[in-house]
């Protein structure tokens, strides 16, 4: 696998930027709209969990587990992005990922943070 499938995150030509801070130096926050989230649930196959169960008795990367989680990680920063973008944001502040079972049938996935419109500093 490349290194486009182990991570992930923002495109450079994206409209609406994500960050992990309260803040953006060098910009002011104009308008706050609120929260905006992301939300995916992913199940595995039968055959790709036993191949895991497999693997997790000698040992090491489950890399189509990993795969999976970050294709499913950045399915929620797209979903958060577009739905920020909707609402008129071209930032989202403060984000953060939230990873859960989801009734023992596959992983949820939810992309949350604060959707706000930014202004350069004068």
């Amino acid at each position: 696998m490349g290194i486009d499938e182990y991570g992930g995150g923002q495109r450079a030509q994206s409209d609406v930027l994500v960050v992990t801070t309260n803040d953006v130096p060098g910009f002011h926050v104009e308008r706050v709209i609120g929260e905006v989230f992301g939300l995916t649930v992913r199940s595995r196959h039968l055959g790709s969990q036993i191949g895991a169960g497999l693997k997790s008795l000698v040992g090491g990367e489950l890399r189509g587990l990993t795969k999976t989680l970050v294709e499913t990680r950045n399915q929620a920063m797209e979903r958060l992005v577009e739905q920020a973008r909707s609402r008129g944001a071209n930032a989202v502040l403060m984000f953060r990922f939230d990873v859960s079972e989801a009734a023992d049938v596959g992983t949820e996935v939810c992309a949350y943070g604060t959707a706000v419109v930014l202004t350069p500093q004068a």
